[in-house]
């Protein structure tokens, strides 16, 4: 890219969709077929969309009796980007060309929706179908006395984050994102975490937001919060941006856990440049973001005044303490460790740790009984990544059959759906005391995915995930702005939502 490097994502692999369209009732699918993506190297499929199937109009009728509302219309158009590798700029790619088949009606349609994608992506059709802003890239933005303030990654270098300034009614707007990436509860695992992004911002490079879901541009994709500040701020230290310890590595040098003080000294760095300023203002992160997201959310809230509409969004963050299929509470140990080694006391709830364990209260069914600013939890009841780490980790040995269900819901044999059912209610049981924060929301799917806002096809796209004849974009903006009343939706038992794709992010 002219000798520019950027920030690294896991890239698609083959077989991935990279975009998707419809026009004329037809869906048309863009699939990868080697990785990095080259002219003429995927394939292109054209059918009727899957809303009209009866069991998604089952579905949709029910949600439509339920909540008195209209039947969205199911054939908006959407982009979808896919990111290099090395790169997080997005790759608009061509269709391969084929052959002319002897009879023009078997591609005389395909053709001329394909033409119609092509010029809305790059040609003079793109201003008026999508009204997407050519992609810029976010640079990366180092702390300013970093070491001076003792907010530094783990290895010692500055933190950073990437800040995308608003417009229009959005310039005093705010979002800001906290990045996931696990955790790090031993002096080995942190220590090999200095080794890339997670755990140095010598590794750290820039971004673009674009496809990006919640921060993206695109005011089809992101009516809500496209043209706000948006602010993706860097996950460097392994846990939750919440400790404030050092350690030794085994050679010798410092290892800085320094979560809380990297977290504390970008929102104060924020704040000068306009954050102060903000009229709303709203939390985000996913995964180990997700849950940084709660651990702060009340703290978040507090530097602002009353008049400032201030919440959270924690999506994926919702992590469950269960025993894995061996018995064995083994999540229950990576999170002590990270408690103790990095000493993220000062975050948790008083109240919980005058009653129970450090380790206890830092989990999320703990924590939001104490969080008082409205958050909305967007999760999955059957979270891949909690299902390949927390119910079904390595360590429990998990035989070709458990693997095969780990890697894909639909491997999964009637006993062990039995077992994921069991993780579900236990995730609902838990989120029980949400029903009494009135101005709190839930998106609790059943799709067997993790992290869905910040991917175009799941926060709001013709085969997102939908609850409530809602996308996750409708129904969290709906629940941002008190457009509607109660957005609490927990999804029934898989599978009985047709709106899960298996074409969502794993």
């Amino acid at each position: 890219m002219n000798g520019e490097s950027f920030s690294t994502v896991t890239p698609p692999a083959p077989g991935v969709e990279l975009w998707s369209g419809g026009f004329g009732g037809f869906l048309c699918h863009y699939y990868l077929r080697s990785f990095p993506p080259t002219y003429g190297r995927g394939r292109v499929e054209c059918t009727r969309p899957h809303l009209t199937s009866p069991r998604r109009q089952q579905y949709f009728r029910a949600s439509k009796r339920k909540h008195h509302q209209q039947q969205p219309k199911p054939n908006q158009t959407i982009s979808l980007v896919t990111m290099a590798p090395g790169t997080t700029e997005p790759l608009l790619l061509r269709p391969e060309q084929r052959r002319r088949p002897r009879d023009w009606l078997a591609w005389g349609l395909p053709a001329a929706v394909l033409l119609l994608l092509l010029l809305s992506v790059s040609g003079p059709l793109r201003p008026p179908l999508f009204r997407v802003p050519a992609p810029e890239t976010v640079p990366l933005t180092l702390l300013a006395g970093a070491q001076e303030k003792g907010a530094v990654c783990l290895d010692g270098t500055p933190p950073g984050y990437h800040l995308q300034r608003g417009s229009g009614d959005g310039s005093n707007r705010w979002l800001i994102h906290l990045e996931g990436g696990g955790w790090c509860s031993t002096v080995k695992d942190c220590s090999n975490r200095r080794m890339y992004a997670l755990g140095s911002s010598n590794f750290m490079k820039p971004m673009r937001f674009a496809g990006a879901g919640i921060l993206g541009s695109d005011q089809l994709q992101n009516p809500d919060f496209y043209n706000w500040n948006k602010v993706f701020v860097r996950y460097c230290d392994g846990a939750s941006f919440s400790g404030d310890a050092e350690g030794r590595a085994q050679d010798g040098s410092i290892l800085y856990f320094r979560g809380l003080r990297i977290y504390q000294a970008v929102l104060d760095e924020l704040m000068e440049k306009g954050l102060a300023n903000a009229t709303q203002a709203l939390l985000t992160g996913c995964s180990a973001g997700g849950l940084a997201t709660i651990l702060h959310c009340d703290d978040f809230s507090a530097r602002f005044s009353r008049d400032v509409s201030v919440k959270c969004l924690a999506d994926a963050g919702f992590f469950l303490d269960v025993k894995d299929i061996s018995g064995k509470r083994s999540f229950w140990s990576v999170y002590d460790g990270v408690v103790h080694l990095q000493n993220v006391r000062e975050v948790l709830p008083k109240d919980c740790l005058a009653n129970k364990e450090p380790t206890e209260c830092f989990f999320p069914a703990e924590l939001i009984k104490s969080t008082r600013t409205p958050m909305f939890i967007l999760n999955s009841a059957y979270d891949s990544w909690q299902v390949r780490n927390v119910l079904v980790p390595v360590s429990s040995a998990p035989d070709k059959s458990w693997s095969s269900c780990k890697d894909n819901i639909r491997n999964c044999n009637s006993t062990q759906i039995k077992v994921l059912n069991g993780f579900r209610n236990t995730m609902v049981g838990a989120l029980n005391v949400v029903e009494d924060k009135e101005d709190w929301g839930l998106f609790i799917d059943s799709c067997f995915t993790h992290c869905q806002s910040l991917y175009g096809i799941s926060w709001n796209s013709e085969i997102s995930p939908r609850l409530g004849n809602k996308t996750i974009a409708e129904a969290a903006g709906d629940w941002y702005h008190g457009r509607s009343q109660g957005v609490k939706e927990i999804d029934c038992e898989y599978p009985c939502n047709p709106t899960c794709s298996g074409q969502l992010p794993p």
